[in-house]
């Protein structure tokens, strides 16, 4: 994939055995039938009662084990989703963690139950995307450990490689816009969704639908540079900055469409 392109990533948060299933089987659907692959961000023991929509899928491993045989990417969505510390760590704002500010050793257990639930019940993952994207350097220092790859998290354009070797792959967006060239994630939330959130998804993903890659399209690892991640552990200024970016293209965009537009001539 070059990397001059605009590709969207789709990521799907909260995906526990208590979640909206009526919404899911519709979202799934639309999944399926366009043949894309999204990130699901799975939360492996939920404790989390704003997560307790629907009652329990009894067969909630075997639709993770489904979707991780579709070529879906099942990400390690925190522990328990609870939220113990009120520390914003380094890529949010929201001061409300599961991991920000804990000390090592007890960020460690909870990343070893975590994923000692993803090896019993043979799912694979190499994605981490902490609970509201709150974690610190310690949580980062602590991932390569466990196998974890790559963290979805940050205000930035393109993806990149740290210093500790973890591949950062932005989320941008919570609905999809028009952008430069980058890798920009669209993240959703569906447990509160009704028909009119529904529609809007399918309409998106065909409009964008050309440009909707799935990460293991996203080849970064011998084109993104090593560099610091000063621009992420500033999430007040980087997101300000990306939104402005995205917003000067809006309106770029819609001159331009509105230019091109003005000379079709008119049919007699």
């Amino acid at each position: 994939m070059s990397m001059s392109a605009t590709q969207y990533l789709l990521r799907f948060d909260d995906i526990c055995p208590t979640m909206n299933w009526k919404v899911w089987a519709e979202i799934e659907a639309i999944l399926v039938q366009r043949r894309l692959k999204p990130i699901l961000a799975v939360v492996p023991d939920n404790r989390d009662p704003v997560l307790q929509v629907d009652s329990p899928a009894e067969d909630f491993w075997d639709r993770v084990r489904t979707w991780q045989n579709r070529g879906w990417t099942i990400a390690l969505h925190g522990f328990q989703h609870r939220y113990v510390s009120r520390n914003a760590g380094l890529a949010a704002r929201r001061k409300a963690s599961e991991f920000a500010g804990l000390p090592a050793a007890e960020q460690e257990e909870k990343l070893w139950q975590a994923l000692e639930i993803f090896r019993r019940e043979g799912v694979n993952s190499r994605v981490w995307i902490a609970p509201s994207n709150t974690f610190d350097t310690t949580t980062v220092e602590l991932l390569p450990r466990f196998g974890i790859q790559i963290i979805s998290a940050g205000y930035f354009q393109f993806p990149y490689i740290c210093q500790r070797g973890l591949i950062w792959l932005p989320q941008q967006m919570h609905y999809f816009r028009p952008a430069p060239s980058g890798v920009w994630t669209v993240c959703y939330h569906h447990n509160r969704w009704d028909d009119s959130r529904i529609a809007k998804l399918q309409q998106d993903v065909d409009h964008y639908r050309a440009n909707i890659s799935s990460l293991e399209q996203i080849t970064v690892a011998n084109e993104q540079p090593k560099l610091s991640a000063w621009l992420c552990t500033h999430p007040r200024l980087s997101e300000f900055l990306i939104r402005l970016e995205l917003k000067l293209w809006s309106w770029w965009t819609a001159a331009r469409n509105q230019s091109e537009g003005a000379c079709v001539p008119a049919r007699a």
